[in-house]
């Protein structure tokens, strides 16, 4: 699996509680403030690479494998730091079964160090790595945005969308048609030669990967039907995931011989090794293609795997956080609802062993910025000097925020205007929570309602000329797009002058022809748009035979 911070989420994760992970009860306050990412891996969860604040890294444990990378083979109970990569930005971190650890940098830079005994480091050796040394074999002026790890082999993704691998090969989980172990960095090609790749993922002896269309390409090892093809024989080039055809594929995770995917509508697929209900299909029954799970539920935003274990998560629109499979040595055979808010705390507390599913991205609290003070004073009737009154409910604001942050309110709050000295202003042209999803953007800069109502703050946006509340409007319905909803959606992007939604909008219901004109939506539109969608799909070629 690739641990990796999601590009384009300026947020990072949800807050973690990093000493959840026992390792981390040995450091002091001090050096646990000082952490900006961090990563528990090892047979036993033993090992520790974290990152701190100002980009210098380090490392302590049992140190299996030299995988910590400190230039010797001894355990440490105290943080060594790593000096060849201090400095660099990491985006992406991973580790295998020996351990190996790969890791790559902002700058596109390809470290590796530990267990090598399958060329797992891609150096053309199988010297162990008792440092990390830059993987240079094959990928000369290629950037790395994204590494995962198998238990013995190695793959990297490329900015220009090309997959590499190397390293251990006996069940073809290198992609090169063969099953000779593959020593430096090779091109994965076959039928990715010209497809854009932007996400992978390794099981133990499996390798998936997504490309920029959704679909999804397996090869390795497939004995627990972990490739998802609908057969149990290993796959020694990539080979796409017919059952999942007509889906788009927005996340992947592996777990030790199971798969996971999410789609752009936030159904969650699963398929593989079952013996722990790692697939929550209720049994134990191995899957050898994708089956839809947690279907009676809302939209799953996150799912979460870990070739080391046979634990599965999954987090909600809403932030509820499940999980399932093996649980501290129970069998959850269907999703069970946690009181976590983040999929990181289930690994730290139910998988064996404990370790990290993704590269730890926190945050801390230890003193607010001036973003996180106006955040925190929103709707504080102890600090407001203004009241908005919308459907009988009041929202307390700051005159002075407002005047700053929109146009609309500098201009109402002139003293030649009678608003500017009311203590409480009527709102009737918008609903309660529009209109309090509003004024919260401009605390916060973030959009935070359910597509529906998003339309509603689409229509506020525009009539007080917000642009960028608009393309946040824009992004929240397109991640909330589902079937019954698309030609609403499309609708209300028609209406709303939003020709990029229009055309999302356009094209997901075009993709889903079918079941959208059967939905009560479809015909609630009116004459002239149902008009103008039809002739538009027809000229895309939507009614062939």
């Amino acid at each position: 699996m690739g641990l990796i911070d999601p590009p384009g989420n300026p947020r990072w994760h949800t807050m973690v509680d990093v000493t959840k992970w026992p390792l981390f009860s040995l450091l002091g306050d001090q050096v646990l403030s000082s952490i900006r990412q961090a990563c528990v891996f090892g047979t036993s969860a033993n090992e520790v690479i974290y990152i701190t604040k100002n980009d210098h890294v380090w490392a302590f444990g049992l140190n299996c494998s030299n995988c910590l990378g400190t230039g010797d083979s001894q355990s440490s109970i105290l943080p060594k730091k790593l000096d060849v990569l201090c400095g660099k930005k990491v985006v992406s971190l991973s580790y295998g079964s020996g351990p190996h650890v790969l890791l790559a940098s902002e700058d596109g830079e390809l470290f590796a160090w530990g267990h090598n005994s399958y060329s797992q480091l891609g150096n053309g050796t199988t010297n162990q790595g008792v440092a990390p040394v830059l993987v240079s074999a094959n990928l000369l002026n290629k950037r790395v945005t994204e590494v995962a790890c198998g238990s013995h082999h190695s793959l990297a993704l490329t900015d220009a969308g090309e997959v590499y691998a190397w390293g251990y090969n006996n069940c073809g989980q290198v992609g090169s048609g063969s099953t000779a172990n593959q020593p430096t960095p090779r091109r994965v090609s076959n039928c990715l030669q010209n497809k854009v790749v932007v996400s992978i993922t390794c099981g133990q002896t499996s390798s998936l990967a997504v490309v920029q269309n959704g679909e999804v390409y397996g090869w390795g090892y497939n004995g627990n039907g972990q490739l998802g093809l609908g057969n149990n024989g290993n796959q020694l080039t990539p080979c796409r995931l017919v059952g999942l055809q007509g889906l788009r594929v927005l996340q992947i995770a592996s777990g030790y011989a199971h798969s996971l995917a999410l789609t752009d509508e936030g159904l969650l697929y699963a398929w593989g090794a079952n013996t722990y209900g790692q697939l929550g299909t209720g049994n134990k029954s191995n899957q050898l293609s994708p089956v839809q799970i947690l279907t009676e539920k809302e939209r799953i935003v996150e799912i979460a795997a870990c070739h080391s274990t046979h634990t599965s998560a999954a987090k909600t629109q809403s932030g509820q956080v499940y999980m399932w499979g093996q649980c501290r040595g129970q069998s959850i055979v269907l999703p069970f609802l946690t009181l976590f808010s983040c999929t990181d705390d289930v690994f730290a507390c139910f998988a064996t062993p404990s370790v990290t599913w993704r590269l730890l991205s926190l945050e801390h609290d230890d003193f607010l910025t001036v973003a996180q003070s106006l955040k925190k004073e929103f709707d504080s009737p102890d600090t407001a000097d203004l009241k908005f009154s919308v459907e009988g409910k009041y929202i307390h604001v700051h005159k002075a925020v407002l005047k700053i942050r929109c146009e609309h309110f500098r201009s109402m709050f002139q003293s030649h205007w009678n608003e500017d000295m009311k203590e409480v202003i009527e709102i009737n042209q918008f609903p309660y929570p529009v209109y309090r999803a509003f004024l919260q953007f401009l605390y916060t800069d973030n959009v935070d309602l359910p597509p529906e109502d998003a339309i509603g703050l689409l229509d506020l946006a525009t009539s007080y000329c917000e642009k960028r509340l608009k393309r946040l409007c824009q992004h929240t319905i397109k991640r909330g797009i589902t079937v019954e909803n698309a030609f609403s959606l499309l609708a209300a992007a028609v209406r709303y002058d939003a020709e990029d939604l229009e055309e999302f909008c356009f094209k997901f219901c075009v993709n889903r022809l079918t079941e959208v004109t059967q939905t009560a939506a479809f015909w609630q539109i009116e004459g002239n748009l149902l008009k103008q969608f039809i002739c538009r799909a027809s000229r895309c070629g939507a009614f062939k035979n």
